[in-house]
């Protein structure tokens, strides 16, 4: 390799490694808890012991919705969600005429319409997950973050190349510990780094594809519902609705063998102005992470279309659980987080070296 092209290569490794650094070390840290939520959540939270009644005629959704509304009059709703383990429908409504992202949540148990208590993570971890998200800034900070993502992404590919050329001539994972400090973490930096590049790699570009959600969504709707909607005048209003119980028996029907996730209502994220968008996913590791929605006419209560996702909401939907390792059970968490610790080391060691190299030319 010619010396400009090491310059080149060692100049995109040296100063994107800089720039990203201390936010790459704030994801690593506030990442390394979030690996384990349902654990931590349940250490801290414990469970909820009250006794829920679990035989008996159920609501249906149409009743689930009134209740909720008519605890949270003036409320629009927006998602409905159905609990896993217990017979609890989770109605999101926002305020009429109020901001889109101030929802009220209320979960509700099907049988007796009672308010059920809410399943939510400890405040402490709430806080983490959005200081790791967005930094609190919303979609400025998500896209910022991911901009993070793509220098690390950048210099560990320069990193590789820099590996072969810096250490032919020492066998792998050599660690000279008899050598100055300097050289001792250089060679701590060097092993750790090509060593994790593989995790590395799949971590950064499933975190810059997750910080992409509002604009993956968004495109989604723009492009392939966008002609669901080009026969109506506009939106369809509450007193217009067909029910919803209805709705999700009629999909339900579209899509047998699958199991109901959540309703996204009309005017939603999730759907158009004119449509119950009815999400399912499958029952294995793989597919249940994948969704399928149902797109129902709010109106008629007819089937509209089933809405294949296409391969970069795919992309979208298997990027959360591959970046926090959440669905190969403990043992894949544990090795989550040493190799997030060992990604810790090489930034900050990255970083002494830099400081040390400049002290040493000064």
């Amino acid at each position: 390799m010619k010396a400009s092209t090491l310059r080149a290569w060692s100049w995109v490794h040296t100063w994107f490694s800089l720039v990203s650094t201390l936010f790459l070390l704030m994801l690593c840290l506030t990442g390394l808890p979030l690996v384990f939520t349902h654990e931590i959540d349940d250490l801290l939270l414990g469970h909820d012991e009250r006794p829920m009644q679990a035989d008996g005629a159920r609501l249906n959704l149409d009743q689930v919705l009134a209740v909720a509304l008519s605890r949270h009059p003036g409320g629009v709703p927006r998602f409905m969600s159905f609990d896993e383990d217990r017979p609890v429908v989770n109605v999101t409504t926002v305020d009429a005429g109020g901001p889109e992202d101030r929802y009220t949540f209320q979960p509700i148990e099907q049988i007796s319409g009672e308010a059920a208590p809410p399943v939510a993570g400890h405040p402490v971890m709430e806080f983490i997950l959005q200081l790791h998200t967005d930094m609190f800034l919303g979609l400025a900070g998500m896209l910022f973050l991911g901009l993070m993502g793509l220098m690390l992404v950048a210099a560990l590919v320069s990193g590789v190349v820099l590996y072969a050329p810096f250490m032919r001539r020492l066998p792998f994972g050599t660690v000279r510990a008899s050598k100055a400090a300097r050289t001792r973490w250089l060679d701590y930096h060097n092993l750790l780094g090509v060593v994790t590049a593989a995790w590395v790699l799949v971590v950064g570009v499933t975190g810059v594809v997750n910080t992409l959600a509002v604009p993956i969504i968004a495109y989604w709707k723009d492009t392939a519902l966008r002609e669901l909607t080009a026969a109506y005048d506009g939106p369809v209003s509450l007193t217009e609705r067909s029910s919803l119980d209805a709705a999700v028996e009629r999909a339900k029907q579209a899509l047998p063998g699958m199991t109901l996730q959540f309703v996204a209502f009309p005017g939603s994220t999730y759907s158009t102005d004119n449509h119950y968008a009815v999400f399912f996913h499958g029952d294995t590791p793989l597919t249940a992470h994948l969704t399928t929605p149902a797109l129902i006419d709010a109106r008629t209560g007819e089937l509209s279309v089933v809405a294949e996702t296409p391969w970069y909401v795919k992309t979208l939907s298997l990027s959360q659980p591959l970046h926090f390792g959440d669905y190969g059970g403990l043992p894949l968490k544990i090795l989550w987080a040493i190799l997030d610790v060992a990604t810790i080391v090489i930034l900050g060691s990255g970083l002494y070296l830099w400081i040390a190299r400049r002290r040493r030319k000064a």
